[in-house]
């Protein structure tokens, strides 16, 4: 499986410079995500500790490493899309002409885009069906609606830059 983005692009690199780039938002966006899983590795280490050394388990530990791994996998949608690190199987696609890359890249991202779009709207729906009834935790009674949102949310920016970016670079190479 060979993957349909040029080496440059995928690794952060512009052809000009042999540096990495990573933009104002992918540096945020993977400092949240890294301070979600190391709290996610720090409560998980404590609650197994504290369950067979000491026989205490931490009290809703399972829920609050739920929902930060639900944090994660949203929160990294953005950044996967950012750096259009999506996976992608190209059995048909390297047999076709280099200049229709850029179009094909546009229509799998506004595809790609729609799915996004309807899996944010679902999510919503089902938000606000939760917050209806007052939906939350077993144990430490957190409200899920809010995490639903967050999701939501995370996943319509997520089908915004799946569009976007393969449009623009489509603009760019039509121009030139």
């Amino acid at each position: 499986m060979r993957s349909a983005i040029p080496t440059e692009v995928q690794e952060g690199r512009d052809n000009a410079s042999s540096e990495p780039h990573l933009s104002r938002t992918g540096i945020v966006l993977g400092g949240l995500g890294g301070i979600l899983l190391l709290s996610m590795m720090g409560l998980t280490v404590c609650d197994v500790i504290g369950r067979y050394l000491f026989n205490a388990p931490i009290v809703g530990a399972t829920e609050l490493t739920e929902i930060l791994l639900c944090a994660v996998i949203f929160l990294g949608l953005g950044a996967v899309s950012l750096a259009q690190d999506h996976v992608t199987v190209d059995l048909l696609t390297e047999k076709m002409p280099k200049r229709t890359e850029p179009l094909r890249e546009a229509l799998t991202g506004l595809f790609s885009a729609v799915i996004l779009m309807v899996v944010s709207w679902r999510i919503w729906i089902y938000s606000d069906q939760i917050g209806g009834y007052g939906g939350q935790t077993t144990n430490l009674h957190i409200p899920l609606a809010p995490l639903g949102y967050f999701c939501a949310i995370c996943a319509l920016c997520g089908a915004l830059i799946t569009a976007l970016i393969p449009l623009r670079r489509l603009l760019s190479a039509s121009t030139h």
